[in-house]
């Protein structure tokens, strides 16, 4: 396992780049592409948020080798679920 300061930068690069696709898809799409990609937006923001703070307070009682598997897996899920909403704008 990577120590938390790495995964957070981890997660920090993937947010940005999902970011940017949005904002490509949104300057690139039509009227409807750009509200829907204002919407993934917001949930990429909330997406970051919520993992950094999870990185930093993990949950007590569960070891940490299996928090930050379960933690890298359920991340990797959501990003493609977002990957393949950008693909759809």
């Amino acid at each position: 396992m990577a120590n938390k300061r790495t995964l957070k930068q981890i997660i920090n690069l993937i947010s940005e780049e999902l970011l940017a696709e949005c904002v490509a898809a949104s300057l690139y799409g039509t009227k409807n592409a750009k509200e829907n990609a204002d919407a993934l937006l917001f949930s990429v923001i909330k997406l970051r948020n919520n993992y950094l703070q999870r990185v930093s307070h993990p949950e007590p009682g569960m070891s940490a080798r299996l928090y930050f598997k379960d933690l890298r897996e359920k991340f990797t899920v959501e990003v493609n679920e977002i990957v393949d909403q950008i693909n759809n704008l």
